[in-house]
């Protein structure tokens, strides 16, 4: 959504950038409990025909290396756009030193306190020394302001993802899934949401329904299914014991990078709580018979740090399925954002939700099978 508070002239002398929060060794100090004001849905005001400017239009180049040169760096002028869709992350190159990471939050989606709340999470990974990317300290501040925008630092920190189906590359990726959630399971976020079946299951199809981004023809088969599937989601979930810990949230692999044969993790954005297994279910592929392999494997490396609930693997296809729609519904909430229709350019069409309602129904089956289970 637009962060619509702020209307600057092209020349504004008094954009200063400012820090919203600090950290210190115990965690979160002396925050700035002011958050950027809700703003109305942008789905409303663009049906009605208003015109309105994407909120990360005017993070210009020229914006991000006055953000990054206003912590004190000297920037070479050098800037290069990541791959990144939920907020907007640059490379840029300083001078005598190496490049850093600016990210640049999207405005509406983080209170300043969930944010702060993730880089303070993250210290207490880096204190217990978990190889994790963490965001730069600035006079004992991690997250800054700039022509309303807010930013965080990193340090580069490249890599490679593992390789698919990696017996020993799973082992140690179960060792670091294992040190972060006994970090994680020591207390809960007070301020991230947890990963449940209402806001990622039943949210998301209702806002696919109520914003009528199904096509009509496909609306009754799509409604069927994905309410039947919510309800088995419901009564799996019901009958499984799970305890909900601080998680990374988005464990696929491409955000565990190995250098220099170390493993490292990367972008706890979504880092919320959640069952254990939800960090766990994502590193697995191939068939069932790849999977229980590749399972033990990481359990064998993911005990020796923190204790796994095996009765927890019930819930992966419950999980599963809640991404599915999760997923549709984020590419519909971000569809005025211009960056989304040229990297998805098949969303929407009617092949494509024919194809999801395919994946749901899938799905179905797929929770009526056997669960995973550990020998």
């Amino acid at each position: 959504m637009a962060n619509m508070a702020e209307q600057r002239p092209e020349d504004d002398r008094l954009v200063t950038t400012r820090p919203l929060g600090t950290l210190n060794r115990r965690g979160l100090a002396n925050r700035d409990r002011s958050a950027l004001p809700s703003a109305v849905r942008r789905g409303n005001l663009l049906r009605a025909g208003v015109v309105m400017a994407h909120p990360f239009a005017t993070l210009t180049p020229d914006l991000v290396l006055d953000a990054v040169e206003s912590i004190g760096f000297l920037s070479d002028a050098r800037i290069l756009a990541l791959n990144s869709y939920e907020n907007r992350v640059y490379q840029v190159g300083i001078e005598d030193g190496q490049p850093l990471i600016a990210k640049f939050y999207r405005p509406q989606r983080w209170t300043n306190e969930a944010i702060l709340e993730e880089h303070s999470f993250t210290y207490e990974l880096v204190e217990v020394e978990v190889p994790v990317v963490a965001p730069m300290v600035h006079n004992g501040e991690t997250l800054f302001e700039h022509a309303g925008f807010r930013f965080t630092l990193f340090p580069r920190r490249g890599g490679r993802a593992p390789e698919p189906g990696n017996l020993d590359q799973l082992y140690r990726l179960g060792q670091l899934l294992g040190r972060i959630h006994a970090v994680g399971s020591t207390k809960p976020f007070a301020h991230r949401e947890a990963l449940g079946v209402n806001n990622f299951g039943h949210a998301s199809v209702n806002y696919l329904l109520e914003n009528d981004c199904i096509p009509r023809s496909l609306l009754p088969a799509y409604e069927s299914v994905a309410r039947d599937l919510l309800k088995r989601v419901e009564d799996v979930y019901a009958a499984t014991p799970h305890t909900n810990i601080r998680m990374h949230g988005d464990c696929h692999p491409g955000n565990m990078m190995c250098r220099e044969e170390m493993f490292h993790i990367v972008d706890l954005d979504d880092c919320r709580l959640g069952p254990a297994v939800q960090d766990i279910w994502m590193m697995l592929a191939g068939d069932r018979q790849e999977r229980l392999g590749q399972l033990s494997e990481l359990m064998d490396g993911y005990n020796e740090f923190h204790d796994f609930d095996p009765r927890e693997l019930a819930l992966i296809e419950p999980l599963r399925a809640l991404r599915l729609m999760h997923y549709s519904a984020w590419l519909a909430r971000r569809w005025d954002d211009p960056a989304f229709p040229h990297s998805f350019p098949w969303f929407g069409t009617e092949r494509y939700w024919g194809d999801h309602i395919l994946a749901l129904r899938e799905q179905m089956s797929a929770l009526n099978e056997e669960p995973l289970k550990l020998f």
